[in-house]
């Protein structure tokens, strides 16, 4: 192969580049990589591939491990940080008085906090997502940018994609490579969590509700998880925030029921965006689910444990050791994935950060707390955001953080809606963990599986939802 993943006899020939792009397209339909089209995303009746790459892109087989290998602590991490009250209102101080969507999450926290939880059950499908950082010194390194513990999607259909790549590389007759593509099943182990606190819970009859936006384009995705569900006979219903709103109830011991159903656990797949809530309603809903005995994937302290503004107090030294005081171990593993974070907070350090950022913004991003791509600051667009509030506590709402230098490679990525081109391309490597804690007794710890996905470096921003990044496969080298 050469260095971009691709092999040059195969670049140089057209021919087989088009004869190939058709076998892609069509395995990724037998496969079941599909999404609904944008013009009508809620209709099941048009469906076409969800974007992906023709050829799987080079990983270094040592990082990729490396990746796998961190995530139980990492699981572990964003466990401890649910349960540190202290820890998340010190962290979110700063954040709370100014991002009003963040400020909303604490309060619903606040409240749930007074309230009894007895022995709880508490269940997290979280992504630690990484880019390959390339430092001048030639070395290549594990950074990551940031964990989702709300809604980590495309388990489902990254579970279809090792064998869509194999046979294209078996149709361009690259056997050897086909042998450097794991098995990779995500959307197995997310449901292995969600069954194993179904099944903690205790009521045969009880469901997991998945909560769900109105627009359904990457329905696939959860079906493949809600499938693994079914076949265990757990049962499923999905609903959106106006569902819960208009038959939401809790009874005297605060089991939550929805359209008459009790629910075992409230799996969210939607809930991480404030555009997600449409009405006071919403919030009132979100509210009830949190102080219900259901279990909630995640809980509003789990959901504020990825926050942004988190991730950037846990660089800080001497942080991570109060959540593991007798792991050196783990304590190095987990740092050696950070990328250099900043505060923005008021006072010197702050303004350190803001000098530094207007003074070389290209070696920075700018991010505020949102989740689902596309949020991210770049370049002179940050001296235009910082410039605006250098002087204002509205800067808190934001953190900085070491603008990754990944190594570009070249690749075809397969659009429906575009004709297919060869880019110059980055790639962003995500690990799936699934975790269930019944009271203090961690009863589940596991890495799941992994989703590479790759975008051309024309943007900066965007994931697959958003329209900007294609679904991939590690080639590990």
């Amino acid at each position: 192969m050469s260095t971009s993943g691709i092999p040059e006899e195969v670049l140089r020939n057209e021919a087989l580049i088009k004869r190939l792009e058709e076998v892609a397209k069509d395995t990724a339909l037998l496969h079941g990589v599909l999404m609904r089209t944008k013009d009508k995303p809620n209709s099941p009746e048009v469906v076409n591939y969800a974007p992906f790459t023709l050829f799987p892109t080079p990983v270094p087989t040592a990082l990729f491990h490396q990746a796998l290998q961190v995530q139980t602590h990492y699981n572990r991490l964003v466990d401890r940080i649910s349960q540190n009250p202290n820890f998340l209102q010190e962290a979110l101080a700063s954040t709370i008085k100014v991002d009003d969507f963040t400020a909303k999450l604490f309060s619903i926290y606040k409240q749930v906090q007074q309230e009894p939880q007895t022995m709880p059950i508490v269940l997290g499908l979280n992504r630690s997502d990484y880019m390959l950082d390339h430092s001048a010194d030639g070395r290549t390194s594990l950074k990551q940018i940031e964990i989702n513990t709300i809604a980590a999607s495309f388990g489902g259909l990254t579970s279809r994609m090792p064998d869509v790549h194999r046979h294209i590389l078996k149709v361009a007759n690259r056997l050897q490579e086909r042998q450097q593509i794991l098995d990779n099943n995500p959307a197995a182990g997310l449901a292995r969590g969600l069954a194993k606190a179904w099944e903690l819970y205790g009521s045969e009859r009880a469901v997991v509700m998945f909560l769900v936006e109105d627009v359904q384009r990457n329905i696939y995705d959860h079906r493949y998880v809600e499938n693994e569900l079914w076949s265990r006979d757990i049962p499923v219903i999905r609903r959106e925030f106006e569902d819960v709103c208009r038959s939401g109830s809790l009874d005297s011991d605060r089991r939550l029921f929805v359209d008459g159903q009790e629910v075992a656990i409230v799996y969210f797949r939607n809930g991480y965006m404030p555009q997600n809530y449409k009405s006071e309603k919403s919030w009132e809903a979100r509210l009830m689910m949190e102080r219900s005995r259901a279990v909630k994937c995640p809980d509003i302290s789990t959901h504020l444990a990825g926050t942004k503004k988190v991730q950037q107090e846990l660089a800080r030294p001497g942080v991570l050791e109060k959540f593991f005081p007798e792991e050196p171990e783990t304590v190095a593993l987990i740092r050696a994935t950070f990328a250099g974070l900043y505060t923005l907070d008021m006072g010197e350090e702050g303004d350190r950060t803001v000098e530094m950022a207007l003074a070389q913004p290209e070696k920075y991003v700018l991010k505020p707390q949102r989740e689902g791509g596309g949020n991210n600051i770049y370049g002179q667009e940050i001296c235009r955001v910082l410039e605006g509030v250098r002087n204002s506590t509205e800067r808190t709402a934001y953190i900085l953080m070491d603008k990754v230098q990944p190594r570009p490679c070249h690749n075809y990525l397969l659009r429906a809606d575009a004709p297919l081109r060869l880019c110059v391309c980055l790639s962003e490597l995500g690990v799936f963990g699934a975790y269930v804690r019944k009271g203090t007794e961690m009863v589940m710890n596991e890495c799941v599986g992994h989703l590479l996905r790759t975008k051309s470096s024309e943007h900066n921003d965007g994931g697959v939802a958003a329209g900007v990044a294609v679904l991939d496969n590690p080639l590990l080298v």
